[in-house]
């Protein structure tokens, strides 16, 4: 994914749940506050650091031949 794209996805992920986190503190939820606020951590740090999943010509180890048909 592009670095745009994730800066960009990641700017409303965090819009997202800074909105959701002091939306559950007025609600009177402390503790869900704190897991909104995590998740949303989780959810940009997970998208930085691990990669995007690159197909070969083969899915689920079988080969399919475009040429077989």
């Amino acid at each position: 994914m592009p670095v745009k794209i994730k800066l960009g996805l990641s700017l409303v992920v965090v819009l997202v749940a800074a909105i959701a986190a002091y939306y559950q503190h007025l609600l009177g939820h402390d503790r869900i506050q704190y897991v909104v606020a995590f998740l949303g951590f989780f959810m940009i740090f997970a998208m930085w650091l691990f990669p995007e999943v690159k197909r070969e010509e083969s899915a689920g180890g079988v080969r399919h031949d475009s040429t077989a048909q």
